[in-house]
């Protein structure tokens, strides 16, 4: 079963507009597990502008799910993965100005590094997972570092599947098919919603958790957090495309 890891940075940024504590994030997270999240994913930046490096702290508490940190490995980053030990770390090669992930690594390029870097995340006990886009070669090259895991930027797939969804997927699945040929997890995740993401579902081979933060917040202002959640969960119930 594909697990849902519900990303809670846009809740984070809506407490920092107002500089108090509503919404609650904490509360927040135990609500998205009650609901049925699988897992909890923040992804703090340098600025903190949504999610701070003192919720990470607060969360690593209460999440009783997977905990899943993103971001680029930079000493501070590092340091606080190194105090609270999440059960993966996704690095993700972000720009500390970035409004959002826009790029997977250059694994080829940046391969002494992320060897480094994921060997030690995984003596800390941290899965490791790599972010990707769905390039066969980086794919290759990220097994070389040790990773556990590759999630692919999803971005290029949702902005095509409303145009031609089998073109849309095409890449991603030939990714996903080298990744287990690997023995290399799967994760996924970048602009997935409602729309698109049973489709993904369906025809990634051996997809194990896709991460979901802005799509799904927008739609629980609509649908409410717990109809929201189980909306998402019920598109990765659908059955995969047998290979």
């Amino acid at each position: 079963m594909t697990k849902l890891s519900v990303n809670i940075n846009k809740i984070a940024t809506l407490r920092n507009a107002r500089g108090h504590n509503r919404p609650d994030l904490l509360q927040a997270a135990r609500d998205c597990e009650r609901f049925g999240a699988q897992g909890i994913t923040v992804h703090p930046r340098p600025d903190e502008r949504h999610i701070r490096y003192q919720d990470v702290r607060d969360l690593k508490a209460v999440v009783t799910t997977e905990f899943n940190i993103e971001g680029n490995p930079t000493p501070d980053f590092l340091d606080l993965v190194r105090e609270t030990r999440p059960e993966q770390v996704t690095l993700v090669p972000d720009a500390p100005d970035a409004i959002t992930s826009n790029a997977g690594w250059d694994t080829i390029r940046h391969q002494e590094y992320l060897q480094g870097v994921v060997r030690e995340l995984k003596e800390l006990g941290c899965r490791v997972s790599i972010f990707l886009d769905p390039d066969l070669d980086m794919v290759r090259a990220a097994a070389t570092t040790g990773t556990d895991r590759i999630e692919l930027y999803t971005e290029d797939y949702a902005r095509q599947y409303p145009q031609d969804p089998a073109a849309a997927i095409r890449s991603y699945r030939a990714a996903a098919e080298l990744a287990q040929e690997l023995g290399l997890g799967l994760n996924a995740g970048h602009d997935l919603d409602l729309d698109n993401l049973a489709y993904l579902h369906q025809n990634l081979p051996g997809l194990a958790e896709v991460s979901i933060g802005h799509a799904l917040i927008c739609d629980a202002l609509y649908l409410g957090l717990e109809n929201t959640i189980q909306l998402y969960r019920r598109q990765l119930a659908s059955s995969p495309t047998q290979y």
